[in-house]
Parts: structure tokens; C-alpha cells; sequence
């Protein structure tokens, strides 16, 4: 009987643990979305743009979506949206101060919309997606761009 409460509570250690790290990689994705979103919504320069913007969004999905949505003060409206499981790479112009970040993909898997644009509406695709940052060094990069390949690596971001 010792042997029989003894193997049992084995087996239910080993579910716990088990059940602990199924449930760890879970939230590991999650942490990485919120660090991305607070991270580019922190850094995010609205200054850096050619015209004045109104407002803007930025956001990181649970189903894995980078969408990023800019309304300027004469109305106009640009959209744009990926999938992290489509994301390829990382690039940065510019220096500490501001510059410019680029998120490339795969394919032309950025959808690019705009609307009500003086020249007409767009409806296209694109490869890459970019955000102007401000006040960022070197390894604040380094860790976004690892954070961006582990999500872009996990289930989550592929909507499965």
C-alpha cells in the first residue's frame, strides 16, 4: 500500500509539472506581444512624420497581428497589418536620437490601406512596415528584434 500512495504521488507531481510547462510556453508567447506593443508604443515618435498626425494605433494582437493604423489632421487614414509568423527581419536607420524602424517580411504580406486620401484609396501589399522611434540604443533593438523571432517562431503568431 506504501509503494501503491508513494507511485501516486509521483504521477501527480508529474503532472503538475507537466501542466506547469505546457501552460509557461503559453505565456512566454503573451509576454513577448505585450513587450512588443509596450515597447513600440513607448519609443514610437509621432513627431517623425511628413504630415500632422491626429492620432494613431499600434498593436499587437492575441491572434498575432502587428497592426499599425495613422489618422492625420486632414482626415486621412493609412492601415497597415501583418502577421508575426510572416516576419523575416529587422532594420534600423537612423541614430539614438530618432530614426526609422523596418519590419520586413516574407512575401508582400503587409496589407496597406488608405483612406480618404485627396489622391484615391490604396489597397496593396507590401513586404515591409515602417515606424519611426525615438530615443533608442543599441541594445533596446537587439532585445526587440529577439522578441519579434520568438514570437514569429512560437504557434501563437502562425494562428494555428
Amino acid at each position: 500500500m506504501q509503494k501503491f500512495t508513494f507511485d501516486l504521488k509521483k504521477f501527480v507531481f508529474f503532472l503538475f509539472g507537466l501542466a506547469f510547462l505546457l501552460f509557461s510556453a503559453f505565456s512566454a508567447a503573451e509576454d513577448n506581444r505585450a513587450f512588443i506593443h509596450q515597447w513600440l508604443n513607448k519609443y514610437y515618435n509621432k513627431d517623425g512624420q511628413t504630415e500632422a498626425l491626429k492620432r494613431y494605433e499600434l498593436n499587437i494582437t492575441n491572434t498575432g497581428f502587428c497592426r499599425y493604423r495613422k489618422v492625420y489632421v486632414s482626415g486621412k487614414e493609412e492601415f497597415f497589418a501583418f502577421n508575426l509568423s510572416r516576419f523575416k527581419s529587422m532594420d534600423y536607420y537612423g541614430n539614438t536620437n530618432s530614426g526609422e524602424l523596418w519590419l520586413r517580411t516574407k512575401n508582400d504580406d503587409v496589407i496597406v490601406q488608405t483612406r480618404n486620401d485627396r489622391q484615391g484609396a490604396i489597397d496593396s501589399m507590401s513586404t515591409y512596415l515602417v515606424i519611426p522611434v525615438k530615443n533608442i540604443d543599441e541594445e533596446q533593438l537587439n532585445e526587440l528584434a529577439s522578441k519579434f523571432r520568438q514570437l514569429s517562431q512560437t504557434g501563437l503568431a502562425a494562428n494555428n
